[in-house]
C-alpha cells in the first residue's frame, strides 16, 4: 500500500472520527458529566498522551519570544475553544453540532480578510454569505423541543462561537506550526489548555460519581480523549505529508454526513426539514468559499 493511500485513509479515519464525536461527546453530557468536567479530561489526556510521545521526537525549548503567541495560541484553540463548543453540544444536538463546525473554512477567509488583509473575491463573498445564511438558519429557527438539548438556539450560537475562535487560532498558529515539532508544541500547548480550563472545570470534575459511571460512559471519555483530541491530530499531521492542504480541507464536506448517518443510526437525532436545508447551504457556502479558481491554461489571457 503507497503512502499516498495510507494518508488517504489517515485523512477518513481523521474525518470519520469527528463524525461519530458529536454523537458519542453527546450521550455523556450532561446525565454523567458536565461539558466544562469533560474538558478536564480532554486537555488533561491528551497533555499525557503529547508528553509521552514526545520522548520519539526532537529535544526541543519554547524560545521566549514565542511565549505570548503560544498563550494567545491555548487560550484560543485549547480553552475558549473546547469550552463553548462542549458546552454548546450539551445544549443542542449531534446534527446541528456537525453542520456547524463545517463553518470553520467560512470563519478562517473572513478573519484572514481582517486580520491579515487577504483579498476576498466575489465568489468566495457568495459563498461566505450562503454559508452563514445556513448557521443562521440553525441558530434562530431551530427550537425544537428534547429534553437532552435544554437550548439548542443558545448552544448552535456557542457551536457557532467555537468556529470562530478557532478559526483564529489556525491564523495565529501557523508560524508556531513551521518552527517547532508537532510533538513538542502539542505537548505545551495541551498543558496550558489544562492550567487554562481546570478553573472553569474544577467543580463539575469534583461532581462527577466516578463509581457509578457506566462502562458506555467510560468507553465515551476515552473515545474523545484518544479519538478525537490524540488520534485525529496525528492522522491529519502524517495526512499532510503525502496530501496538499486543499485536498485535506476537502474531507469536510464528509464529517456533517457521518454525523447526521450515525445520529440518526443510533436514534440520538432526527433530520428536519430546517437542518437538511441548513446542511445543503452550509456545504454550498463552504464549497464557494474554499474552491480555488481553476489555473490559467496556456493560450487564455
Amino acid at each position: 500500500m503507497s503512502k499516498r493511500t495510507l494518508a488517504i485513509l489517515a485523512a477518513i479515519g481523521a474525518t470519520t472520527i469527528y463524525g461519530l464525536n458529536h454523537t458519542i461527546a453527546k450521550g455523556v453530557m450532561p446525565h454523567y458529566v458536565q461539558p466544562f468536567a469533560f474538558i478536564i479530561f480532554r486537555v488533561g489526556g491528551a497533555a499525557l498522551l503529547f508528553w509521552m510521545i514526545s520522548i520519539f521526537g526532537p529535544k526541543e525549548r519554547i524560545e521566549k519570544q514565542d511565549y505570548p503567541r503560544m498563550l494567545v495560541c491555548a487560550i484560543l484553540g485549547m480553552g475558549i475553544n473546547m469550552l463553548v463548543f462542549f458546552k454548546g453540544l450539551s445544549l443542542s444536538t449531534p446534527i446541528n453540532s456537525s453542520v456547524l463546525v463545517t463553518t470553520t473554512p467560512i470563519i478562517v477567509l473572513v478573519l484572514s480578510a481582517i486580520l491579515i488583509k487577504e483579498k476576498i473575491s466575489g465568489r468566495k463573498v457568495l459563498g461566505i454569505t450562503i454559508g452563514l445564511l445556513g448557521a443562521l438558519g440553525l441558530i434562530l429557527f431551530g427550537t425544537e423541543i428534547r429534553q437532552d438539548a435544554p437550548n439548542i438556539p443558545l448552544g448552535n450560537f456557542l457551536i457557532l462561537t467555537n468556529s470562530v475562535f478557532y478559526g483564529s487560532y489556525l491564523i495565529i498558529v501557523r508560524p508556531l506550526l513551521y518552527k517547532y515539532h508537532p510533538f513538542t508544541f502539542m505537548k505545551w500547548l495541551f498543558t496550558l489548555g489544562i492550567l487554562l480550563c481546570l478553573p472553569f472545570g474544577y467543580h463539575e470534575f469534583l461532581e462527577i460519581d466516578f463509581a457509578a459511571l457506566p462502562p458506555e460512559a467510560i468507553w465515551s471519555i476515552v473515545f474523545v480523549v484518544v479519538g478525537t483530541t490524540f488520534c485525529t491530530y496525528l492522522f491529519n499531521i502524517f495526512a499532510l505529508t503525502q496530501l496538499k492542504a486543499s485536498t485535506l480541507s476537502a474531507f469536510v464536506y464528509v464529517q456533517p454526513l457521518i454525523g447526521i448517518l450515525y445520529a440518526t443510526a443510533t436514534g440520538k437525532d432526527s433530520l428536519t426539514t430546517l437542518k437538511i436545508l441548513a446542511a445543503c447551504l452550509v456545504l454550498l457556502g463552504v464549497y464557494l468559499a474554499s474552491r480555488k479558481p481553476p489555473s490559467p491554461q496556456r493560450g487564455d489571457y
